[in-house]
């Protein structure tokens, strides 16, 4: 139940969602013109302002950027590589494909290619209520790992997850039954700030490895000095913008319950 309620809970957090939920206040309390012209335009600020370029990157450079690379990542036994960059293989895909959060799969493959780790610890199952997924994201990473020669015999999957919290918590188990306490975690840098406080509270040593940057220096540079015509498409509303401030509204959303938990 506590896996459904934190997807479905915060969708009416979110600028989409509380939106709608304004809307919906104008629609109720029509009658009242001044109480429905507030809230039908409070609906199109929230929209407005999490819709902005400015507004977008700077909420996730505030996460994106507290680990970053500092030199060449340092071996360990293990890297960990948390689920959320595949879709599964249903019709009409030809097989596992990678989405937006692909990076994850690709640079934990690199860093097992350099000779980083030994083993690659996969890290995701499916959620149980959903039913959209016909194998766990762990098998799927593989599947795609294999493509990039990596030997199956150095994945090891942990497949019941439905979580972050869970992420860390059956992964943690798996490593102390290895004699594992160090790892390299390689997951989005947007996600990376939960995921290393969750290993951590775990007792495992982490190294970041983050990756799937949305703000770089050059797009920052681009923020602070821009063109007129850079300034104009910036301004206005932009479904990728909303959806980037969404995801990192999920962030410290996560932060905040998992704390209030005692999970991190």
């Amino acid at each position: 139940m506590f896996v459904f309620l934190s997807k479905f809970l915060p969708l009416f957090i979110y600028p989409l969602g509380l939106s709608c939920l304004l809307l919906i206040g104008a629609m109720i309390w029509r009658k009242k013109e001044r109480l429905g012209f507030a809230l039908i335009l409070t609906a199109f600020f929230v929209l407005l302002v999490a819709s902005n370029r400015w507004v977008s990157y700077s909420l996730a450079k505030s996460l994106e950027w507290r680990y970053l690379p500092e030199g060449e990542i340092p071996a360990s036994e293990v890297i960990v590589l948390l689920g959320g960059g595949t879709d599964s293989a249903q019709y009409p895909r030809p097989g596992v494909e990678l989405n937006g959060a692909g990076d994850r799969v690709f640079y934990a493959g690199s860093l097992y290619k350099e000779g980083k780790a030994q083993k690659i610890l996969l890290s995701g199952g499916t959620i149980t209520w959903s039913g959209s997924r016909t194998s766990t994201p762990a098998e799927d990473m593989a599947q795609v790992l294999e493509v990039m020669d990596v030997p199956q015999g150095a994945l090891w999957l942990q497949s019941k997850s439905q979580n972050t919290y869970e992420d860390a918590l059956y992964c943690a188990e798996l490593l102390r039954e290895k004699g594992v306490k160090k790892v390299i975690l390689v997951t989005s840098a947007v996600h990376m700030p939960r995921a290393v406080k969750l290993f951590e509270h775990q007792g495992i040593e982490v190294i970041p490895a983050p990756t799937d940057f949305r703000v770089t220096q050059e797009s920052l540079d681009q923020l602070r000095q821009p063109n007129l015509t850079e300034w104009v498409v910036m301004a206005l509303p932009n479904v990728s913008y909303l959806s980037l401030t969404t995801t990192v509204l999920k962030e410290y959303i996560g932060m905040a319950v998992y704390s209030l938990r005692g999970w991190m």
